[in-house]
């Protein structure tokens, strides 16, 4: 049996755990930071954030429900911090390619988060409730 055939109970250490909360704080300061238009402080968040999640990706690996929640996160993550940054660095309205600004980009990493998410809905867990039915 692989990590697809069934789900598995996850389960984070006191130390994960810590992290996880960790990583809520780093997220809202960056919101807030990028609602009272902070820039410096902002960017600075981005950065724990989205080294946090891509932290949870990796530890997730063996378990593929957690995996690909992880990965939508990271994507969402990135997704927001792009946004975030187009609007700071007033890149929001540019013009980049097939005739997208800046704000627009942001739509493919939050369109490959629900493509991840889709995946797994649609392919792995119907699979999982098969395997755990037997």
């Amino acid at each position: 049996m692989n990590s697809l055939d069934k789900p598995t109970e996850f389960h984070l250490s006191k130390k994960l755990r810590f992290i996880e909360n960790l990583h809520i704080v780093f997220w809202l300061i960056k919101d807030m930071c990028w609602c009272l238009e902070f820039k410096t402080l902002g960017i600075t968040m981005a950065i724990p954030t989205i080294c946090i999640a891509s932290y949870f990706v990796y530890k997730s690996k063996k378990d593929i429900t957690e995996l690909f929640h992880n990965i939508a996160v990271l994507l969402w993550i990135i997704a927001n911090t792009l946004w975030m940054s187009s609007e700071f660095f007033k890149f929001d309205e540019t013009i980049f390619i097939l005739g997208l600004n800046g704000r627009t980009l942001c739509a493919i990493p939050f369109g490959l988060g629900i493509l991840v998410l889709a995946i797994y809905y649609l392919l792995i867990y119907p699979k999982q409730l098969s395997k755990t039915e037997l």
